[in-house]
């Protein structure tokens, strides 16, 4: 089993519900599931519509990382998610953020989750979760990270 830490959004209708569902589903491959603080983030890229709902998991799964990048897409598809525009609405978005300690790239698939260490929606729900998790690309830990967000836009 290898420990995988999820990231969730939604933006379109009931928000919370989409990521409910989402959740239930993912408990089919996703084991020991521990569960963040939602948080309201702007949208990130376009940003002329509704504020998204976030969260982050960490549990244990037994798929390679391109079997469970699958099995994710398929969920989105469950839970209704419709194809817009790049960074438009979406009724559900999950992501794989890390992958235990794995570096891998494919054409589908970054793990660690490219551009995380600029994402504070996704940064303040992992801290909630492990805040001593370590990077496994810039060898910092994710409490870290968000305090380096946050600084750098402190407004002085």
């Amino acid at each position: 089993m290898k420990k995988i830490f999820l990231g969730l959004g939604s933006n379109i209708g009931n928000k919370e519900e989409n990521i409910k569902k989402a959740i239930s589903l993912l408990s089919d491959f996703v084991f020991d599931i521990k569960l963040a603080k939602l948080y309201k983030s702007k949208a990130y890229g376009y940003e002329n519509q509704d504020d998204f709902i976030n969260t982050a998991i960490v549990g244990y799964t037994n798929l390679q990382p391109e079997e469970l990048l699958k099995k994710l897409k398929e969920i989105e598809e469950k839970v209704g998610r419709k194809k817009r525009f790049h960074w438009g609405p979406r009724e559900i978005d999950i992501d794989i953020l890390f992958y235990e300690d794995l570096i891998f790239k494919s054409e589908n698939l970054e793990i660690p989750h490219p551009r995380i260490y600029e994402r504070d929606f996704v940064l303040k729900p992992l801290v909630d979760l492990e805040p001593d998790f370590i990077h496994p690309v810039l060898n910092k830990s994710v409490k870290q990270l968000l305090e380096e967000l946050e600084e750098k836009y402190i407004i002085e």
